[in-house]
């Protein structure tokens, strides 16, 4: 496979998210090759979201309110090379593209960009930014949030994503470790801070770790996902 004919699938699950869609598919449509495919799996049906795809050229396909089962609907749908899977939140860099490309072209199997917060800040989010890329790094798993990417054939190979509304990438990411070498970039992806600003920067976190932790423990993702939601306006 020549790296510079590789072509892009993005999917992106997508509910009531529109006001953040329009902006990340526009920065799409301006920094990805022309043979770029993006998919936005929606799970409002909502006609809102119907036209903004058509206004960027983005497959619109609707599923269940469950992140990990609209992700798997994407994939199968998805015909590139690369799979790569986005939040409607995500703020790219104009390098994006070629971090990707270049890693691959280097024999990753896969990867996932280095974690940022988008203004607004507060004090504590460089420290919250260290934390996270020392526990990747360290064996943890890289989030949704992230923008892993992979694939299409190493995708398949691992199974896809698990069909539930948390943690649904931690077996992908667990069985791509082991097939080969699964890349953290260098290059940042963007994350929306307002959640953290709404709930508190360190009580969102401390709420997220005990999440991870009991799911660690064997809790049900779909029993914790009613938790999260009743907890939180997400």
């Amino acid at each position: 496979m020549h790296q510079k004919h590789l072509k892009f699938s993005i999917i992106i699950p997508c509910y009531h998210d529109e006001g953040k869609l329009v902006h990340l598919l526009a920065q799409l449509r301006q920094l990805s090759p022309a043979a770029t495919e993006i998919i936005v799996v929606d799970a409002a049906n909502n006609e809102q979201c119907v036209e903004i795809c058509n206004r960027f050229q983005a497959i619109h396909i609707t599923d269940e309110i469950n992140r990990g089962r609209q992700l798997l609907a994407g994939a199968e749908k998805a015909q590139g090379d690369v799979l790569w899977f986005l939040h409607a939140d995500a703020q790219l860099t104009d390098k994006a593209f070629t971090a990707i490309t270049a890693a691959i072209a280097s024999g990753a199997l896969g990867g996932y960009f280095r974690f940022r917060f988008a203004a607004p800040l507060a004090w504590p989010s460089s420290l919250l930014e260290y934390a996270i890329a020392l526990r990747c790094r360290l064996g943890g798993i890289p989030y949704g949030d992230q923008g892993i990417f992979m694939l299409r054939s190493i995708y398949q190979q691992c199974g896809g994503h698990a069909p539930w509304p948390l943690f649904e990438e931690v077996s992908l990411v667990r069985a791509a470790r082991r097939v080969g070498n699964f890349l953290p970039l260098i290059e940042p992806i963007y994350v929306d801070s307002r959640r953290w600003q709404r709930d508190g920067w360190w009580h969102r976190t401390w709420k997220n770790r005990i999440l991870a932790l009991r799911f660690i423990c064997g809790a049900s993702p779909d029993v914790l996902a009613k938790q999260y939601r009743s907890k939180n306006r997400i």
